[in-house]
């Protein structure tokens, strides 16, 4: 009687998750994504319920990267392939942004006394690898990493200006948004720039545009500069949040409609931010912004634009000349104030070679600045751009 009560059970259990789809969807929902994708192979049901359970998993994860990794592999793979695991949204649009040093290889590990043999490409590729196959990636590498730990949104953001690091940011399917990579390359046989390309990105003609962020590589370039003018001037508008900045080299770009980056070219690659839901702020702490007081009012600045917490993610790209020598020593000195206004978003970013943005938010056509005809001045240097990117109310 024993076996067979314990076989009317299972039969009865088989029953329950082979039939009844509000059982199976609540018992699959705890699953992370990865171990979801692998039920939904069981059976029709099973993969119907998966499906309907990821089309509500629509808040934005992250991968942070903090220590160092072994001498063959950089911490961020090390992060990505361990924590994928326990992902709950299927990406669709990632960025990563790395340490240039130590990704690349360049820096010496003194435990072992000799250079960390990395290639750049093969680091890059490994990261490729452990995301989906159709989701769009950005990769870029620059001199420091702004990253806030894993687990809460709360937790706070470090400014690593030196030293191994990264972060992956995982945009899954939001209802009401839609995200673009883009790239665009001088080209040294046309010196004027086609404006063709920029229907193509979903950067012209619409109305949704919200947000851009511009990441320029190979700046040093000759002609950079003015391409890069060429590229923003068109996007000036009050209407459309601009920040980013000047990045060592990016190392991922997949999307259908982007090739590879020539080795000896300049450009600019980004994100196109489209939706009418999305709202953002962005301001620009200047060179003046040298002490804690100072710093605080451009936070309340940003606080000012009322954009919500919730759904939310904060960028700063700052100046590779900020951070603890622009402060006199004082380390995390403009994430601890973001912190201190923002309690509840995650704050992601780098220190680069020049930045990108202004004191301007968009919610609907209001601006933090007077309307008029004069474009703002879009390129600095010694600077900080700090923006907000709400994407709307997640399910």
């Amino acid at each position: 009687r024993g076996g067979g009560g314990a076989m009317e059970a299972a039969s009865k259990g088989g029953f329950v998750l082979g039939n009844l789809a509000e059982v199976v969807e609540r018992v699959l929902g705890f699953l992370p994504t990865k171990a979801l994708l692998r039920a939904a192979c069981v059976c029709r049901l099973w993969r119907e319920c998966a499906r309907r359970i990821l089309r509500v998993r629509q808040h934005v994860a992250w991968v942070s990267a903090l220590e160092p990794g072994p001498a063959e592999s950089h911490a961020l793979v090390r992060a990505l392939a361990r924590e994928l695991e326990k992902v709950h949204v299927l990406p669709q649009t990632v960025l990563y942004i790395a340490d240039a040093e130590t990704f690349s290889g360049h820096e010496e590990c003194h435990e072992q006394k000799k250079a960390r043999k990395r290639n750049s490409k093969e680091t890059a590729i490994a990261l490729e690898k452990l995301l989906p196959k159709r989701c769009q990636v950005l990769g870029l590498v620059t001199p420091g990493i702004v990253v806030t730990p894993m687990g809460s949104s709360s937790y706070q953001p470090q400014e690593i200006e030196e030293g191994e690091a990264g972060f992956a940011l995982l945009f899954p399917k939001i209802d009401g948004v839609k995200i673009h990579t883009f790239h665009f390359s001088k080209d040294s046989k046309n010196r004027v720039f086609d404006e063709s390309k920029f229907a193509e990105a979903g950067l012209k003609n619409n109305p949704d545009l919200r947000v851009v962020l511009l990441f320029g590589y190979n700046s040093w370039k000759s002609g950079a500069t003015r391409f890069l003018h060429q590229i923003v001037n068109p996007l000036n508008e009050k209407s459309i949040i601009l920040a980013g900045g000047q990045v060592e080299s990016f190392t991922s770009l997949t999307s259908e409609n982007n090739s590879a980056q020539p080795g000896d070219a300049c450009g600019v690659v980004g994100l196109a931010f489209s939706g009418p839901q999305i709202q953002s702020a962005t301001v620009l702490l200047d060179q003046d912004v040298a002490d804690e007081r100072t710093a605080e009012a451009a936070m309340q600045r940003l606080k000012a634009a009322n954009i919500p917490e919730r759904n939310t993610i904060g960028f700063m790209f700052a100046c590779v000349g900020r951070g603890y020598r622009h402060y006199k020593t004082k380390r995390n000195m403009e994430a601890d104030t973001f912190r201190k206004f923002f309690p509840n978003v995650p704050l992601f970013g780098f220190f680069g070679h020049g930045e990108i943005g202004c004191d301007r938010i968009v919610t609907g056509n209001f601006v933090l600045r007077e309307c008029n005809d004069i474009k703002d001045d879009l390129l600095h240097g010694y600077t900080t751009v700090m923006t907000l990117i709400h994407l709307g109310s997640a399910k």
